[in-house]
């Protein structure tokens, strides 16, 4: 049987983690919310619901798919996006769909060539996103349109409720710490810009990968 409870010897150190990726900004209007395909229909979810708080009048949903969500989102991650939050009431009519973008970078620049090309001026925007996606997403949204306003939020989940709606901890713990070290590597590629790493941070990072959460981290030489 597949336990979806953090081990008690991981805890801390994941909760370290998560808190440090969730960034939650104070919800005001904007111009456009932007949602991040991944293999969580959560984004999809939550972005509907502040559509209905009227808190933008758009959102463009971008991703194509990646070996964790081609066989949850087998037509890509955009248009499954589109179809469940139109079953949550959002029109049509309110809804781009980008489905090309294979990574967080391809996420922004395709979205905003979109946009740009529909002639729709972004003043501001709402990421939405993974709950624990937020400050890599932020970071590189800001290298690549550092004009636009960025708040970001996700679905309001503690770290337990989440890692139960998905069902696996080893792939939200590896995500974790895939995500903690590419806010270093991307910033020093130019992809994004930089973050400070506490120290408690780096390391609760350090001892997980040491524990054996390694999966999602990228070669660095």
């Amino acid at each position: 049987m597949t336990t979806t409870v953090i081990p008690d010897e991981l805890r801390e150190d994941v909760e370290t983690l998560w808190n440090f990726h969730r960034i939650d900004d104070p919800l005001r209007p904007v111009d456009v919310a932007i949602g991040l395909g991944s293999h969580d229909p959560s984004v999809a979810v939550y972005a509907a619901e502040l559509y209905h708080e009227h808190l933008f009048p758009l959102i463009a949903f971008t991703g194509a798919n990646a070996p964790t969500t081609v066989n949850r989102f087998p037509r890509g991650e955009a248009v499954h996006y589109r179809e469940i939050a139109m079953d949550k009431g959002v029109p049509d009519s309110a809804i781009l769909v980008e489905p090309k973008a294979t990574n967080t970078a391809e996420n922004f620049e395709l979205t905003r060539d979109l946009l740009r090309r529909r002639a729709i001026d972004v003043a501001s925007a709402l990421i939405l996103s993974r709950p624990y996606q937020q400050r890599r997403a932020y970071t590189t949204a800001k290298k690549l349109w550092p004009e636009v306003d960025f708040l970001c939020s996700a679905i309001q989940q503690s770290l337990a409720d989440y890692v139960e709606s998905i069902g696996d901890p080893k792939r939200v713990i590896d995500m974790l710490v895939g995500d903690t070290q590419r806010l270093t590597v991307y910033a020093q590629a130019g992809y994004a810009i930089p973050q400070e790493i506490p120290a408690g941070v780096e390391a609760a990072y350090n001892r997980l990968i040491a524990a054996g959460y390694d999966s999602r981290l990228i070669p660095t030489t």
